[in-house]
């Protein structure tokens, strides 16, 4: 069994916390948003962090951030869902190039609280959490009260990550967030990383980005990045093999592997960038405002979780 252990400390002025065991680390920022801003195996860092912490403060996602409630754009700045017509015209939100809102609510939010630290059994954990309804602000743009609880677990060479949903009002929360890893390969350009994918479902999207219907079915490959560039939205199959996701380069494999609540991944590989995005989403772009995502009934909940594996290649 691996040793386990925490650390406190700081990054760029924020709190920070890391996870390890055996050859693994994963550090967060519980004050600013739960962002994960380091993942190191053996020493060498498989997290991209593009435009630092002080991007993130500014609201560019980067690292390992949680985007909720919703993940990716919607498709304008109204939206009805379960049962609320929701109004965003004035609010403070992120905006993709193209002006819809984008990434959710949460980026570099304060109101996370620590609920748990541990090492034992060979394993280092974070628990944090943090009650929606109690901010006016995000009650705003998401009128849905709930709590979100996160629990990180680091044990050999796995990062878990568990995401619980707690609708907590009286009303249904539809669920529609995801995490959005920037994984890197030290060792080789990003041309050389080869790219893992599983048979899976290729969902189109239209020049916003939004899904337009239509979807082709697609094999299962593992060929190098090369020129390619991604922004594509998949759906995800049945049984493990359609179930992970992955990147190999210089000796090493890094798969992040879908669990339960995430039927979607959407690979982002902008051109210029030396880093690919593998990320878990509980539903499709616009889902929320589709009316097609999962809802939590009052005092219930729902857990998704993915993890991020590190193997010799």
């Amino acid at each position: 069994m691996s040793e386990a252990a925490l650390r406190i400390g700081t990054v760029e002025g924020e709190a920070a916390v890391t996870l390890a065991a055996g050859e693994l680390e994963a550090t967060f920022l519980p004050g600013l948003g739960l962002l994960g801003t380091s993942l190191r195996h053996r020493g060498e860092e498989l997290l991209a962090l593009p435009g630092g912490v002080a991007g993130y403060r500014g609201g560019s996602v980067t690292g390992l951030p949680l985007l909720a409630p919703w993940a990716n754009r919607l498709p304008g700045w109204r939206y009805r869902a379960a049962g609320a017509e929701v109004d965003l015209d004035g609010l403070d939100l992120h905006t993709d190039p193209g002006g819809l809102p984008i990434h959710g609510t949460l980026t570099a939010h304060g109101g996370w609280r620590l609920e748990r630290l541990a090492a034992e059994d060979g394993s280092a954990v974070l628990q944090a959490s943090l009650d929606y309804g109690a901010f006016p602000e995000l009650l705003a743009a998401f009128p849905f009260p709930h709590r979100l609880t996160v629990t990180a677990t680091v044990r050999e060479a796995t990062l878990a990550v568990a995401t619980t949903l707690e609708a907590t009002g009286g009303r249904p929360v539809p669920v529609a967030f995801g995490w959005h890893p920037y994984l890197r390969l030290p060792g080789a350009p990003r041309a050389a990383w080869r790219l893992l994918l599983p048979d899976r479902a290729h969902l189109d999207l239209d020049d916003r980005g939004l899904p337009t219907g239509k979807t082709a079915d697609e094999p299962a490959e593992a060929d190098p990045v090369g020129d390619r560039t991604y922004d594509d939205l998949y759906a995800l199959g049945q049984g493990p093999a359609a179930r992970h996701l992955g990147l190999e380069a210089a000796g090493r494999r890094l798969l992040v592997g879908y669990g339960q609540g995430y039927g979607h991944a959407q690979v982002f590989a902008p051109p210029g960038a030396e880093f690919v995005c593998l990320e878990p989403m509980t539903g499709p772009t616009a889902a929320l405002a589709a009316g097609t995502t999962p809802l939590v009934d009052p005092g219930a909940s729902l857990t998704a979780e993915f993890t991020v594996q590190v193997e010799d290649a």
